[in-house]
């Protein structure tokens, strides 16, 4: 686990001009009850410099160590061990320093319980301080590690639905080309150039996640053009988009799984030609497609058309907008309709 950043430049400052305050204030509250400017001065720093460094070292230690809310208890102790050192050592240096001065002697020790209250007043804030200041930076951290996690999760399930969307249409269309090869190899060469022109768009787009709206119809016209090798004149298609929806921004290769499962909802269950219709047209600020086609109702039940595409689409949309409501699917007369709204929230 990565440590939480220590404490800012600004903060580090405040605390210096805190200190230099607090040395100050003591300098003449000490200076008032009569020492000389040399002995309050001498300890006002020396009190203040020991007390500082022990600030530090808690604030430091709890860049470290974060006790839990069940062991304060041992922030509370170690704030009155330190207390208690700090006032044995200030003790000491300065007993030692002005040896042969009773008057100041009689000061020192009648202030002891004074500086021992307020070195522990200070420890126990700068602990609280720095409790809540580290604690702030684990949880910011936390969040920050889950949202990358839950981003990679999100992204490699997108990359999956992609991926198995592949598979399935490269295998139509080989052995769509294997059938041509024999009765109609100018057609078979022309797909196997149509195909390999789709997949080096494919490879293109792996790394894009949005592309302009004009883009993902040339792409989209491609791969119906390697449809139309396979069902001959019993397909077409109208493509009719909006000047202003042209430059809008959708997934990539979005589209293509809705008008795949048109093609085979409209053409696998009748002989009849079928025309595939895309429309899209700006709603304020949401880009709307709607794919539409034909249907044979004695031999054809539309509703099982929203199989592994359509919901794959539908998953899509759901990772990237949050949402749930954005492709629907309705029956009207014989005809099965997609629509597709894409917020342009990028």
């Amino acid at each position: 686990m990565s440590r939480p950043k220590a404490f800012n430049t600004k903060i580090k400052i405040a605390f210096a001009l805190w200190w230099t305050a607090w040395a100050a204030l003591q300098f003449s509250v000490l200076w008032g009850y009569g020492l000389t400017i040399v002995q309050a001065t001498v300890d006002s720093l020396i009190s203040n410099w020991l007390l500082a460094g022990c600030c530090l070292l808690i604030a430091n230690n709890m860049r470290y160590y974060l006790p839990g809310k069940e062991k304060y208890w041992y922030v509370l102790a170690i704030s009155l061990a330190l207390s208690l050192m700090w006032l044995l050592v200030v003790r000491v240096i300065l007993g030692s320093l002005f040896k042969g001065d009773l008057s100041y002697s009689a000061i020192l020790s009648n202030s002891l319980l004074i500086r021992f209250g307020v070195g522990l007043l200070m420890l126990e804030m700068v602990t609280a301080m720095s409790l809540l200041w580290y604690s702030q930076k684990e949880q910011k951290n936390m969040e920050e590690r889950k949202n990358d996690a839950e981003k990679l999760t999100k992204e490699a399930e997108l990359f999956k639905l992609r991926q198995q969307l592949q598979p399935h249409f490269l295998f139509n269309s080989l052995n769509s080309i294997n059938a041509l090869i024999a009765v109609k190899p100018g057609e078979a060469r022309k797909m196997i150039e149509q195909l390999s022109d789709f997949l080096r768009g494919t490879l293109r787009k792996e790394d894009q996640q949005w592309v302009n709206l004009s883009e993902e119809l040339q792409y989209l016209k491609l791969y119906l053009d390697i449809e139309k090798v396979r069902f001959g004149h019993r397909l077409s298609d109208e493509i009719n988009c909006d000047a202003s929806a042209a430059a809008m921004k959708v997934p990539p290769m979005l589209l293509q799984p809705i008008v795949e499962n048109a093609i085979k909802f409209g053409l696998y269950d009748t002989i009849d030609d079928i025309v595939i219709r895309i429309s899209a047209h700006a709603n304020n600020d949401q880009l709307e497609v709607v794919v539409e086609n034909p249907f044979d109702p004695e031999t054809s039940n539309p509703k099982q058309g929203t199989g592994f595409g359509l919901s794959s689409v539908r998953r899509r949309l759901q990772l990237l907008y949050a949402r749930s409501d954005l492709l629907n699917t309705r029956v009207e007369a014989n005809h099965f309709i997609t629509s597709v709204s894409i917020p342009q929230t990028i």
